[in-house]
């Protein structure tokens, strides 16, 4: 049986017997275990990320600019003249919303991946929405950063539609446990967002190559806009990749972690966010529970570098 089917009819204990790592059992044994309330802000807040993965010399998407008051949205018809596409983004948003994707300008206008136009007084509005709380974590005044958008690279031709993929890998007291690529579609409007309809393939941890596809819980062969085949899809520089995931740990300082990852087509990997609370579907586009995994790290050697991290894991992973 498909691991997303046994997860909607299977008994507690079946899940538990399965290796299935639940809601209340991530908050409580993982979440609250390994990472401390005092270190959430360095996660929670996408601006003092980007500022630590700087002191740690890790790549990320380049910050344009950053939004931070309403007065300053008169300004932004200028700033933003020369460039022909970008990102906003809420600092401390989370779930992918509040991110505008403009990949491009017909006129006075803006243009999303899809299209669809946007005109400056609604992208200023959006702006304004951003700074007043609308998508931060709890209703907090925000910041909106404006990024540079990735030029994702031409290994993800046709598995993703009208957005940028990226890489979600959980990352256990620094070494690197699970892992899937999420790729946009019509449903997500273009964000690599599962709960907005995007596509998980879980990923092999030791070749970087498709497992099997999940849309909406459900598993599925091909891309539903583009028909692409995902079990073809292979993650280029996926030791890279690994050892980026890896280093999170040293940015957060934090145990149980999400580590998302983007490749740009000139750049290669870059860190674009870490989340303290990662969902649990990677186990449904995995087919597999996370908690063997998980138990294994608790015995494994402490202190190592992050190399020797990703190399443990390599060494001791089935797939």
């Amino acid at each position: 049986m498909f691991l997303g089917s046994l997860l909607g009819l299977a008994s507690p204990k079946a899940l538990r017997e399965s290796g299935i790592v639940g809601m209340n059992q991530r908050n409580v044994r993982y979440i609250a275990r390994n990472n401390p309330r005092r270190l959430y802000p360095k996660v929670d807040n996408k601006y003092l990320t980007k500022l630590l993965c700087a002191e740690h010399g890790i790549a990320v998407p380049k910050l344009l600019g950053a939004c931070r008051l309403q007065g300053h949205i008169k300004e932004l018809k200028e700033f933003l003249s020369p460039l022909p596409c970008f990102v906003i983004k809420p600092a401390q948003g989370s779930g992918g919303k509040g991110i505008l994707v403009i990949a491009g300008r017909d006129g006075e206008d803006y243009l999303k991946p899809n299209g669809k136009r946007v005109t400056h007084d609604e992208l200023c509005r959006h702006v304004s929405n951003i700074l007043s709380g609308l998508f931060s974590l709890g209703g907090k005044p925000d910041i909106a950063l404006i990024e540079d958008m990735v030029k994702f690279t031409d290994d993800f031709q046709g598995f993703s539609f009208e957005g940028v993929p990226d890489i979600r890998v959980i990352v256990y007291k620094g070494f690197p446990v699970m892992a899937m690529t999420r790729l946009s579609t019509s449903d997500s409007d273009g964000k690599a967002n599962l709960h907005q309809g995007a596509v998980g393939v879980g990923i092999d941890m030791l070749k970087g190559v498709a497992l099997r596809g999940v849309q909406h819980g459900r598993p599925i062969e091909k891309h539903p806009d583009t028909g692409k085949l995902l079990s073809t899809l292979k993650v280029p520089h996926w030791r890279d990749l690994l050892m980026l995931a890896a280093r999170g740990y040293e940015v957060s300082q934090m145990g149980y972690l999400g580590v998302d990852i983007v490749l740009d087509r000139h750049e290669g990997p870059l860190l674009l966010e870490l989340n303290a609370r990662p969902g649990l579907a990677i186990q449904v586009a995995n087919g597999r529970g996370l908690r063997p995994r998980l138990d294994f790290i608790d015995k494994a050697p402490a202190n190592l570098s992050y190399k020797d991290r990703v190399n443990f894991v390599l060494e001791h992973w089935d797939q």
